[in-house]
């Protein structure tokens, strides 16, 4: 079915649809974004509600319709979020906007199904910069064709994680090796993170390719052109070897426990020479 996701009838119609079709509703993913690259002050406040009312309030309307459904035989609400629902990027505010406020209803909602006991796992998938269309389809104020801060991952590793958190009950799955450094150096200094944007968040999210703000963008329709899974950074893209790992839990604790094992090991060898020198 084709829907606006910013009209919450028609995403409701989505789900009694399916309903109406398979019986039941096991699993809602939400995946709707557009975005509008430029400074905050290049945006018009049109605009930036646009993008919040796709970004935001349609993977909000998603739930409202998918929830009553789900609570009858349980199941999973995924939502896919964005890295940028944990750092924000420069040029892309009203976007990093839309992600925060997915990732503070994604708590709250969390929290309330189990205080309800309601068996409905709820996932937030935080993808890394994916060669999707995704900055074919954006529309610029840059005066340029955008571009994500490479390197780039292939959507298969998005899916991927969806399919896992659709069978394996996970609260975040951050998708791509350098989102995850991305996640702990916020963590440990948002003010170097600043710093770092500062030197390579403005040119690198910039192609050569020139394009304006009237040239076909989805922040209103559907880009028909642009209607495929895979974007145009095929050559920039790289492999991740922590969603294999992340999906891949007895492995993952297994490194976990020879690393303890190896740190312990090296303690007691140091102790031990540190004693005999005594």
């Amino acid at each position: 079915m084709v829907a606006d996701v910013s009209e919450f009838e028609q995403v409701n119609a989505i789900a009694n649809k399916t309903v109406a079709t398979y019986g039941r509703l096991d699993t809602w993913v939400h995946a709707p974004a557009t975005s509008v690259f430029g400074t905050f002050e290049q945006i018009t406040p049109e605009e930036f509600k646009r993008v919040i009312d796709v970004s935001l309030l349609g993977q909000i309307y998603g739930a409202k319709a998918a929830l009553p459904h789900l609570r009858q035989m349980g199941g999973a609400l995924i939502h896919v979020s964005s890295v940028e629902g944990r750092r924000a990027l420069p040029l892309q505010s009203a976007y990093s906007a839309s992600k925060h406020g997915i990732e503070g209803f994604l708590e709250a909602l969390r929290v309330e199904l189990q205080h309800e006991g309601v068996p409905i796992s709820v996932t937030s998938i935080k993808p890394s910069v994916i060669n999707t269309p995704f900055y074919n389809n954006g529309r610029t104020k840059l005066g340029v064709k955008p571009t994500g801060v490479p390197p780039y991952y292939q959507p298969k590793l998005v899916a991927d994680a969806i399919l896992y958190a659709a069978e394996h009950p996970v609260r975040d799955l951050i998708v791509g090796d350098v989102g995850k450094l991305l996640d702990v150096l916020q963590r440990l200094s948002p003010g170097l993170v600043d710093q770092l944007l500062l030197l390579v968040g403005f040119n690198l999210q910039k192609t050569d390719e020139p394009k304006s703000a009237d040239d076909p963008h989805n922040l209103y329709e559907p880009v028909s052109e642009h209607d495929r899974t895979e974007g145009d950074f095929s050559h920039l893209t790289i492999p991740s070897v922590t969603d294999w790992i992340d999906q891949n839990p007895l492995l993952k604790w297994g490194a976990v426990a020879g690393a303890a094992i190896g740190i312990s090991t090296l303690a007691l060898l140091t102790a031990s020479g540190f004693a005999q020198d005594k």
